[in-house]
């Protein structure tokens, strides 16, 4: 536990992650990773007492923030919100590791032809007010562009952007200037 705790700071503020004014810095004074860490112990402790004291605060750092990530959410190591401030992820979600997430974005299921929940690789950036819907993929190292909207599978190393969305296909990583300090 403690160690995705770290490893999701160190996504912030790199080695510095390790200072005590830093962690409590962030805590206090950033939104977005207060909510980060609230999911986090909410989602890992094991001790009643602990797990119900942490999903209390959890929920009320969702009404505060207006981000909602419900415990049920399995997120990889290295998880940064860029900006808060109405985030919607399914608690059915599976996310990976190093993802960074803007204001505005939505993760969310689907019915009819697309009907499920999103998968999403490593290295994966979503801008401000992209949406990713349905049962679909998204690979590795994938930069979901503003305003995008994804219902559809995407290859590793692609660039999404547009409504609706169209995959532009990179031969590098198009996420490798966004994931600062990945883990």
């Amino acid at each position: 536990m403690r160690q995705a705790i770290y490893e999701d700071l160190y996504r912030y503020e790199g080695e510095n992650a390790k200072k005590l004014s830093v962690r409590l810095k962030y805590f206090f004074f950033v939104p977005g990773y207060t909510m980060v860490h609230c999911y986090r112990m909410a989602s890992t402790s094991n001790n009643f007492f602990l797990k119900a004291f942490w999903r209390v605060l959890h929920r009320i750092t969702m009404y505060i923030t207006g981000i909602q990530i419900p415990v049920e959410t399995k997120i990889g190591k290295g998880f940064r919100i860029v900006h808060f401030g109405t985030i919607v992820v399914n608690p059915n979600a599976v996310i990976g590791d190093n993802f960074n997430l803007s204001q505005g974005t939505l993760i969310g299921n689907s019915q009819g032809r697309r009907a499920g929940f999103p998968k999403i690789g490593n290295n994966v950036c979503m801008q401000a007010n992209s949406i990713i819907v349905g049962g679909v993929t998204i690979g590795n190292n994938v930069f979901i562009a503003p305003g995008a909207f994804v219902n559809f599978d995407v290859p590793d190393n692609c660039l999404v952007i547009g409504n609706p969305g169209q995959i532009i296909q990179r031969d590098y990583s198009p996420t490798e200037e966004y994931i600062v300090y990945p883990v």
